[in-house]
């Protein structure tokens, strides 16, 4: 440490720097000078502008102004402004601090986890866990369309935490579309650039069991004491507490405290604030008092994007067309992009096979549950050996009777007109047959529909069937 005395009230100004806001450090504390220090009365005098500085120093800031004394100066340090009072001159008495008392004051031992500093140790912030997710940064967070401004914006928060523009920052969107992977990556950037930074992340759900336990057990004054500490606050899915009043007056408090101390709140939802019916209207004031920014759901070339860095690192081959149909048929779920994966990569260890276009077709009608998603050939072919009751091993035989043919026909004609897979694609799925193969089977079918209406009806009953398994 630097026995440089001006340089020890510049740590001192640091110190007061990172425990308000920008605005008060401005107003109350960057006028300040420093003027001398007594080493054998261990007082040290610093200038200020004005007699109304000094009375609000005193007022508000004299116990933040005692602990950074006490750390940089040692015990015992005494603070005295020389307040002027004519301006051309730098002429004005010298006032002693209270600081004396504060700085003298026994540090009271912690013994919680996690427990909230007081006042006095409000220079002296303790570590706490984030609940931060590592795995969840900007590095591998891919940029979209979708997801731009909300992406450049997190990391502009991460890396100005003193700003007070974007605060608080309301991110929106359905699930899987990221949300809480960027609301981790603001998290994990800030504590990566600000270490001393009391970062938070913790889900609305979690928020609330904790306020109903400080609720039962009568220490409610130490929840919201420890929260309103936090530096950067995030909390996921607030939607949650739609219904839960008491948790929302719990919140404001909370909320109101940071806001007004210039602390950072990031928030993230299923819906804009618009929607949250329930929600108290002074909150959602405050939550559409900075920006609101919508997370959609990631266009076809953005899942792309997700889904080669995915499989580089899951160390997987899938040629271009699969990876191509995987991205159109998540529906833009990054979640559902990510099982799909895996269970391709568990199915590629565990059996030691290829991943093809049958494969990912299969996993994705297990694994992706949405509404309306793409027909498969699997579809296809089990409604069409249904409506003819033959089995899907039959018709995919090389057998040449009526009875399989036609069902075979019908599949590859369904097939062509449902999907956006080419003939060779569509024949190498139903049999192992080629593209000319099921372009003969096409015009078999079409012609055949043009002269015979019964057979015509049997294909619309088909196509309904299998529409309404969508």
């Amino acid at each position: 440490m630097s026995n440089n005395p001006a340089q020890l009230w510049g740590n001192c100004l640091y110190l007061i720097q990172q425990n308000v806001t920008e605005q008060q450090f401005k107003t109350w504390f960057q006028p300040i000078e420093f003027e001398s220090y007594n080493p054998s009365t261990l007082t040290l005098v610093i200038k200020v502008p004005s007699q109304f500085i000094y009375e609000y120093l005193e007022e508000n800031y004299v116990d933040l102004l005692g602990k950074v004394l006490k750390r940089e100066f040692g015990m015992g340090a005494k603070l005295t402004y020389h307040v002027v009072t004519d301006s051309s001159t730098g002429a004005g008495p010298n006032i002693e601090s209270d600081t004396t008392t504060a700085t003298n004051l026994p540090r009271v031992p912690q013994t919680k986890g996690n427990q909230p500093p007081t006042v006095l140790d409000a220079a002296e912030p303790q570590q706490i866990d984030s609940q931060l997710n590592p795995q969840q940064t900007f590095a591998n967070f891919i940029e979209g369309a979708s997801n731009r401004l909300s992406r450049s914006v997190g990391i502009s928060i991460a890396e100005h935490p003193q700003s007070s523009q974007f605060n608080p920052m309301f991110v929106f969107g359905p699930s899987g579309c990221g949300k809480t992977h960027l609301i981790n990556a603001i998290g994990v950037h800030t504590k990566q650039l600000f270490p001393q930074k009391r970062v938070l992340y913790i889900s609305a759900r979690l928020f609330q069991v904790q306020y109903t336990n400080a609720a039962r057990q009568g220490t409610i004054n130490d929840f919201i004491n420890f929260y309103q500490t936090i530096d950067l606050l995030i909390v996921d899915d607030i939607q949650e507490w739609m219904t839960a009043q008491k948790t929302q007056d719990t919140f404001f408090h909370i909320f109101d405290h940071l806001f007004r101390n210039g602390k950072r709140i990031v928030l993230a939802c299923d819906r804009p604030p618009v929607d949250l019916q329930g929600m108290n209207e002074r909150l959602l004031t405050r939550f559409s008092c900075g920006l609101i920014a919508e997370v959609e759901r990631p266009d076809p070339q953005l899942c792309v994007d997700i889904l080669n860095v995915k499989i580089k690192h899951g160390g997987l081959d899938i040629p271009a067309d699969v990876v191509n149909y995987i991205a159109a048929t998540a529906n833009g779920s990054v979640r559902d992009l990510e099982g799909v994966i895996n269970s391709l990569l568990a199915h590629s260890v565990v059996y030691n096979c290829k991943v093809d276009m049958k494969l990912a077709e299969r996993i994705i009608k297990r694994s992706v549950k949405v509404d309306n998603h793409p027909l498969t050939i699997d579809d296809i072919l089990e409604t069409v050996c249904q409506h003819y009751q033959v089995s899907t091993t039959a018709v995919n035989s090389k057998s040449r009777k009526r009875e399989l043919v036609i069902p075979r026909q019908v599949s590859m004609y369904l097939a062509q007109k449902h999907t956006k897979m080419p003939a060779a694609r569509i024949g190498k799925l139903v049999g192992g047959r080629d593209h000319s193969t099921v372009l003969h089977s096409c015009a078999q079918v079409e012609q055949r529909m043009k002269i015979d209406k019964k057979f015509c009806d049997e294909i619309n009953s088909i196509e309904n069937a299998f529409k309404l398994k969508r």
